[in-house]
């Protein structure tokens, strides 16, 4: 029997390996969040680099929640609902990325989001989870061509050894996602 909760969920898409799931978080957790994050209060820091060094006209804000594994962030518990539910094992990494409004959408280059700390084989075992705060026409894009559109309360998870790239929005001022890296035996499930 289905509980409340799961019937309030709503599974999209399932494509190989990447699991998409619409109204993540309940109604009212989702728009504190929202709001916090989109707020003039939210402590986002400049990054001159989304691709790599050196490159013009590239530019994002982030915040880091957590990194290796460790709260980096005084606000790390308004991480806590999203945790819960990804049965999170162990955590690697949680960064936000707010990406500004261009005159066309920008796709970013394809990666790995844990490339730097572990070697290919064990980003196997590893799940990456992106987690939408606004609705924009940019989207997350994998290296098969796969595109998840950018809709706010959306959860996207798959494998971290999967490239993928984010984007601009031409229609919002802002596109803001959370990205997780994460270990959790429950990825199949």
């Amino acid at each position: 029997m289905e509980t409340e909760r799961e019937n309030k969920k709503t599974m999209i898409a399932r494509k190989e390996n990447i699991k998409i799931e619409d109204n993540f978080l309940d109604k009212k957790n989702f728009k504190e969040l929202q709001a916090f994050m989109m707020g003039g209060l939210f402590p986002w820091t400049y990054n001159d680099t989304i691709d790599y060094e050196g490159q013009k006209d590239k530019f994002m804000f982030n915040h880091i929640f957590y990194i290796d594994g460790l709260p980096s962030s005084p606000i790390c518990e308004k991480m806590e609902p999203i945790i819960k539910r990804l049965n999170v094992f162990a955590l690697a990494r949680i960064k936000a990325n707010l990406l500004t409004r261009t005159p066309n959408i920008v796709e970013n280059t394809l990666h790995v989001d844990m490339q730097w700390i572990m070697t290919e084989e064990s980003q196997k075992q590893w799940t990456t989870s992106v987690f939408y705060i606004n609705t924009n026409n940019g989207y997350t894009k994998f290296e098969d061509g796969t595109k998840v559109e950018s809709v706010a309360n959306r959860m996207v998870t798959f494998p971290s050894n999967m490239k993928h790239t984010g984007t601009s929005c031409t229609d919002e001022k802002t596109r803001i996602v959370i990205n997780f890296n994460y270990f959790s035996k429950y990825f199949n499930d």
